[in-house]
């Protein structure tokens, strides 16, 4: 089964190095970032966690929970765990799926549905595209998906920055152009009339086109 924007995000029974989860009563009424890895003591990856335990508390703001995934067992995490403080400056403090069966992997379409054995024996190649990251509402439908190769770190600044743009979409009716950052004009989305714009945006607005209207970027509170 192929995964789509706005499909339901599977869900799913897992160990963590929290304990045993249930995927959506863990993420609850909050936003959900999973990323996913394809090995323990992979040198990118540790990069990768190290810096989204860095930014955890960005994301604890924007009512966003972490969770991380890696193709091997829960007793290696741990392990992994204190390589990645030791060298990326930063605990890991949210939790890892242990993901020795590839259930997790394959319910979100990373590995074949079809795909034999576990963990035990496979390399970081053999699992290479279990490199996702999946933004999940609090609705629990997916709204982003992005995988990326082996080789290249993953820029979660950039995970931030479209958490940013969805959650202004979905509070001010708002989207964000071309390169948008906190505080750059956006644009009022066409199913907005510039009737309803009028009491929505006082203050007015800049038409470019008809279709094409840029607009200060609303307050978040």
């Amino acid at each position: 089964m192929s995964l789509r924007i706005n499909d339901e995000a599977p869900n799913f029974v897992a160990k963590t190095t929290q304990g045993t989860i249930n995927f959506h009563e863990w993420q609850g009424n909050s936003w959900a970032i999973l990323f996913s890895h394809p090995k323990d003591f992979t040198p990118v990856c540790t990069t990768e966690l190290g810096y989204m335990a860095k930014l955890e508390p960005e994301f604890a703001k924007r009512n966003c929970k972490i969770i991380g995934l890696s193709v091997d067992p829960v007793e290696n995490h741990v392990s992994w765990a204190k390589d990645i403080e030791e060298t990326q400056g930063h605990a890991v403090n949210y939790p890892m799926i242990g993901d020795s069966e590839l259930a997790v992997a394959k319910l979100y379409n990373m590995l074949p549905a079809d795909e034999l054995g576990t963990s035990e024996g496979r390399t970081a190649a053999t699992n290479a595209t279990v490199r996702s990251v999946f933004i999940i509402g609090p609705d629990k439908k997916i709204k982003l998906m992005l995988t990326y190769p082996m080789t290249t770190g993953r820029n979660f600044d950039e995970i931030l920055r479209v958490l940013d743009s969805m959650q202004l979409t979905l509070k001010h009716k708002v989207a964000t152009p071309v390169n948008w950052k906190e505080g750059d004009d956006v644009i009022i989305v066409p199913s907005v009339s510039d009737a309803d714009a009028k009491e929505m945006f006082p203050a007015g607005w800049k038409t470019l086109k008809p279709y094409l209207r840029l607009v200060k970027q609303p307050k978040s509170t």
